[in-house]
């Protein structure tokens, strides 16, 4: 097989990273990568966005399978245009992606399909926004569209909820994500991430896993893309996944399926375990970042063989094996993050991470020159390593975290802290 994968980040370096284990893939691409996804893949000079030269790619270079990592492109539309000329593709269409492109629709689907939620009410008026988080209630601002993981903030009560509806409706900090904001009740629980494969007709659960998005140890400070992640998920039990199979996913196929949408990819739900049972937070179409790294380290299946079976309808003959390890991962990041970062300072050490037999460090915001490593984003790698239980494979991770270092390096020191506390 010959298989492309659109995206620059820790995740897209994951699913390369996986896929080059395949016996079955003969030339792999990355489109555009990073310097770190060059080790596994041939670098294509295509942004992820350019869905029209990333069509043209596929079909002169006869690709098997073009994999979309990031949301951006499977909201602008690039199953559909590959779809129309032929080309398979592992992601959902324009249509289905806006599960994660617009939280008011994936709210209105949620509600209709009689999937457990939380309450809301959505706004386009800045005015009518304010009046509503008068209240003085804590609540959830969302932006309502695309914002990189980081249009969600939790309020305490009235003046930290004006203050985001200032963000995201007046300053439009996220810029045309905040035309429309969704504001919900604040769920008290543990929250975790659910990710399954559906093809349209069936779905496939994956490895569970949980994600810290505060930037700060104990969950402080503002949202990120993630500071950090692990599987298997225990606050996940059995009684808690086949829930959400019958509440969640098996009503939101068949809510798909009333509105003629076919989808055709990974379906990311972010849930709060609450007292009442798991309620969803939000839906993504693409694998989460910095969950796909743990989970991709877990699997024991041929990744491109399930991904082809998406995409091609045939989920009910797949299966998935997994690890009994556990695997955490830590994200370093810039000194700023998730706000101003400096770029392009040296890191040290991590080469000598190639030789570490029990983890791996995905790159994610990296550059090499003159045979050196430079930071070139705000999360800048995924140190991820795997172990007989969560407690070692987290220890494992941070002994590979502390062979690095680099000037403003910032990382979380309590990743999988709760799974832990639990034994």
């Amino acid at each position: 097989m010959n298989i492309l994968v659109v995206g620059g980040g820790g995740r897209e370096h994951a699913l390369v990273w996986k896929l080059r284990q395949s016996p079955r893939v003969k030339r792999l691409y990355c489109a555009p990568g990073n310097d770190g996804m060059g080790r596994q893949a041939e670098r294509v000079d295509i942004g992820a966005s350019d869905v029209e030269k990333l069509a043209d790619f596929a079909a002169r270079e006869a690709i098997d399978l073009t994999v979309v990592g990031p949301e951006q492109p499977l909201v602008a539309g690039i199953a559909d245009l590959f779809e129309s000329r032929g080309l398979k593709v592992f992601g959902p269409g324009r249509e289905a992606a806006r599960l994660e492109g617009s939280k008011a629709f994936a709210k209105e689907l949620m509600l209709e399909s009689g999937i457990p939620t939380a309450a809301c009410e959505v706004f386009s008026d800045i005015e009518q926004a304010r009046k509503y988080v008068a209240r003085d209630r804590p609540c959830v601002v969302k932006a309502d569209g695309l914002a990189a993981g980081k249009g969600v903030i939790l309020c305490s009560g009235r003046a930290e909820a004006e203050a985001a509806l200032d963000d995201i409706m007046g300053r439009k900090v996220f810029g045309a994500a905040g035309e429309r904001v969704v504001i919900e009740e604040l769920l008290i629980g543990e929250e975790a991430s659910f990710m399954a494969l559906m093809d349209g007709d069936d779905f496939l659960p994956l490895a569970s896993a949980q994600d810290h998005k505060r930037i700060f140890d104990g969950d402080e400070g503002p949202n990120t893309g993630g500071m950090g992640a692990y599987s298997p998920a225990p606050v996940v039990d059995a009684d808690v996944h086949d829930a959400v199979v019958e509440r969640v996913l098996k009503p939101l196929a068949a809510g798909l399926k009333r509105r003629g949408l076919v989808y055709r990819g990974v379906l990311y739900a972010g849930l709060m375990i609450t007292e009442d049972g798991p309620k969803v937070l939000e839906f993504n179409c693409r694998f989460g970042d910095p969950e796909c790294q743990p989970i991709m380290m877990r699997l024991d299946s041929d990744l491109p063989s399930l991904l082809m079976a998406t995409a091609e309808g045939r989920l009910r003959e797949a299966a998935a094996e997994w690890s009994d390890e556990a695997a955490v991962c830590i994200v370093l990041a810039s000194e700023g993050y998730p706000g101003e970062y400096r770029t392009g300072v040296e890191i040290e050490g991590l080469d000598a991470l190639d030789s570490w037999s029990n983890g791996y460090a995905f790159h994610a915001g990296t550059t090499r020159r003159e045979d050196r490593w430079h930071t070139a984003g705000g999360r800048v790698l995924g140190v991820t390593a795997l172990g007989d239980t969560i407690a070692s494979a987290t220890r494992e991770a941070y002994e590979g975290v502390g062979r690095i270092a680099w000037e403003g390096m910032h990382y979380r020191r309590d990743i999988a802290r709760r799974a832990i506390e639990r034994g």
